[in-house]
């Protein structure tokens, strides 16, 4: 089907009614034809939430219209509970132990197989939109996600004190959704590929009215009806301009939310159903199989075999998983058209959140038949069909069952493992871009499979877990004085965490304790000396006690290890530019703005320097930027001024000083 055009414009303002009328219809697509391919992915949704999954909460009624059209699986899971990786499985169609992409910041590989790339080189155009920070592939944690896609809508930063959240690190569902089809009115002819990402069910959950005051007891799931309502928007629009018939729809989550569940608050450390079992829909080209439901288990390493079979595309030899269009296909048999029933299909599952984050164990997970097997170091055993909630652990009275599934996890993980792909830790920047979304970057290095599942039980520290998440949230949003009390309960249980010891000492800096700041810095430091994050943090907390010469170090150990980070660029400058190393400071700023024209403190800096060496004509474009990147600094009308006046421009001069009291009698 051709694609629709209206005015993006208009869209952008949410007048889509007076939009241009859409326009006429192609001919019914042949056989040879590639169907238009959208795939939304909902992150942190739980399957309990869902109309079409059975929840009366009344949360999903665009889903649960389409659902009426497509096929829905009540027994989908994930591989990993963890946003980028479980991405990783639904777009490669590989497992965690495969393709590696395991923590957030490795790159994926070109040599995996890769949903976009393959669809691109069959003609589709390819475009992603994504809600967050976390799945940016150029200023975020998820590189070489934008392989074959002709546009990837990220473009997140970090967030400064006092910045809107949803204008830095991450994006609500209607500008996603907004952002979709604008690029989707724009398109020339021929079938499209369409990824939407929508974020707003992870935390903090903050959903926008009217959901706010709908949902305020459960803002949880104020953000689930809030997504449900953009995905609405979307396909509404889809219909009104005549492509939905003949369009393959995929939905999914890549993960759940624990909310409590076995202790742990949000997700990334258990492998339970609350953060395993998603939502899975798809609605086929002609609405083929309208209706139906099936409830054998299938896996989100299944979806990228599906959509390539649906799509009339050879499945690359590579890919792991098992298509499901066979399935969703099979006459139905039983009284709610359930599918007959066959063999059903192992799940895996694995964090290595835990120990890479924290140095615990790392956790495996297969479901094979009735049971959920664990293996971690007081492994699980649980009967599904009586315990679903996973209360009542059977594995140390039916030891031969626990025995029998752990040699099944062993094979199937040495089966669908391999080396090819090669392990990169998260860079500085990287780092603190996590913590902006309540993530810790790894702290160790890549560690054999059995070295991973040694060590303490997460089951023993998920308190430890939740009060960092929260502390790292308290710091993002300079709430320094709440984060204190909370790292001090983290210190108290692991005095040794270099995270918990970093995040501890950023706050006391925060709050100018520089003497409570820069012991937990240095520990930090000292335990993991190559990591860039906590080198800039003890950095900083020691160039403000004036001890220049030592934060040198600490800032060109943070430049060496991200040097495409502006600000480690610019807090290296200053410190030169402090103990007289000024052409050193200079190669620097150059290097800052090269990153990052508006860096305003670089180009003031840069400008006063070269004032000061008695270049006032090539001090002015820096100076001239950091007056209007911010207008309201004293510093930079006063360093103007003072240009001006080196190079006799008076009546310059003058504007620029008065600029300058007016901006101090309004600070007032």
């Amino acid at each position: 089907m051709q694609p629709f055009r209206f005015l993006a414009a208009l869209l952008i303002l949410g007048v889509c009614e007076a939009a241009q009328a859409p326009r006429p219809s192609r001919k019914p697509a042949t056989d040879t034809t590639h169907p238009n391919i959208i795939l939304i992915t909902l992150d942190t949704t739980r399957a309990d939430r869902m109309g079409f999954l059975g929840s009366k909460r009344g949360l999903t009624p665009s889903l649960d219209a389409m659902a009426k059209q497509g096929v829905a699986f009540s027994r989908a899971y994930a591989h990993v509970p963890i946003t980028t990786a479980s991405h990783t499985t639904i777009l490669t169609g590989t497992y965690p132990q495969f393709n590696r992409v395991n923590d957030f910041g490795i790159p994926l590989s070109p040599r995996l197989p890769y949903l976009p790339d393959l669809l691109k080189a069959q003609g589709y155009h390819t475009g992603a939109f994504v809600g967050s920070l976390i799945l940016d592939p150029l200023d975020g944690t998820a590189p070489g996600f934008d392989r074959g896609f002709e546009v990837y809508d990220a473009g997140f930063h970090l967030r400064r004190h006092g910045m809107d959240r949803y204008k830095s690190v991450e994006r609500r569902a209607g500008d996603v959704v907004n952002h979709a089809l604008a690029w989707l009115s724009q398109l020339p002819n021929g079938p499209f590929f369409l990824w939407v990402h929508l974020y707003d069910a992870h935390d903090p959950y903050d959903p926008p009215p009217p959901f706010k005051a709908r949902f305020a007891s459960q803002p949880y799931d104020g953000e689930i009806a809030y997504a449900d309502s953009a995905v609405g928007k979307l396909l509404n629009e889809i219909r009104k301009h005549g492509l939905y018939d003949e369009t393959l729809i995929a939905v999914m989550a890549d993960h759940g939310e624990s909310l409590g569940a076995h202790g742990e608050n949000t997700h990334g450390i258990f492998l339970y159903d609350e953060t395993l079992h998603v939502p899975l829909l798809f609605k086929l080209p002609a609405s083929r199989a309208a209706g139906k439901r099936i409830d054998e288990r299938v896996r989100l390493v299944d979806v990228a075999p599906t959509i390539l079979q649906e799509a009339g595309i050879p499945v690359p030899k590579e890919m792991q998983g098992e298509s499901l269009s066979a399935m969703m296909m099979k006459p139905a048999a039983g009284p709610h058209g359930a599918a007959a029933v066959e063999e059903e299909r192992a799940a895996y599952a694995e964090t290595d959140y835990p120990h890479r984050a924290f140095g615990w164990s790392s956790l495996r997970a297969l479901r094979s038949g009735k049971y959920l097997y664990i293996r971690a170091p007081e492994r699980e055993l649980y009967n599904q069909t009586i315990d679903p909630d996973g209360v009542h652990n059977l594995a140390g009275g039916a030891k031969a069952v626990a025995d029998t599934i752990a040699a099944q996890l062993d094979t199937f993980r040495s089966q669908t493992s391999q080396t090819l792909v090669e392990l990169a830790k998260p860079d500085a920047e990287q780092t603190q871009k996590l913590q902006a979304l309540g993530y810790v970057a790894s702290s160790a290095a890549e560690s054999r499979d059995d070295e991973k599942l040694t060590g303490v039980d997460p089951k023993t520290k998920i308190e430890v877990s939740n009060l960092l998440h929260d502390a790292m949230f308290d710091v993002e949003d300079a709430r320094y004085q709440e984060a204190v009390p909370l790292l001090k309960r983290v210190l108290a249980e692991e005095p040794n965490m270099p995270v918990a010891n970093m995040q501890y000492g950023m706050a006391q800096a925060r709050l100018k304790n520089y003497s409570e700041a820069i012991p937990p810095l240095q520990k930090a430091s000292q335990l993991l000396p190559d990591n860039g994050m906590g080198r800039y943090e003890l950095g900083l907390a020691l160039f403000e006690t004036g001890d220049w010469k030592g934060a040198a170090p600490q800032f060109e150990a943070a430049v060496v290890r991200a040097p495409k980070w502006a600000d480690a660029q610019f807090s290296l400058a200053a410190v030169y530019a402090r103990i007289d190393r000024v052409p050193e400071a200079m190669e620097h700023l150059d290097a800052c703005l090269g990153l990052s024209p508006d860096h305003y403190r670089a180009n003031l800096l840069r400008g006063r320097l070269l004032s000061l060496l008695g270049k006032p004509s090539e001090a002015l474009p820096n100076l001239q930027k950091a007056a209007a990147v911010e207008p309201d600094s004293r510093e930079a009308h006063l360093f103007l001024a003072d240009a001006y006046a080196q190079l006799g421009r008076s009546a310059e001069e003058k504007v620029e000083r008065a600029q300058a009291e007016k901006v101090k009698a309004t600070a007032r």
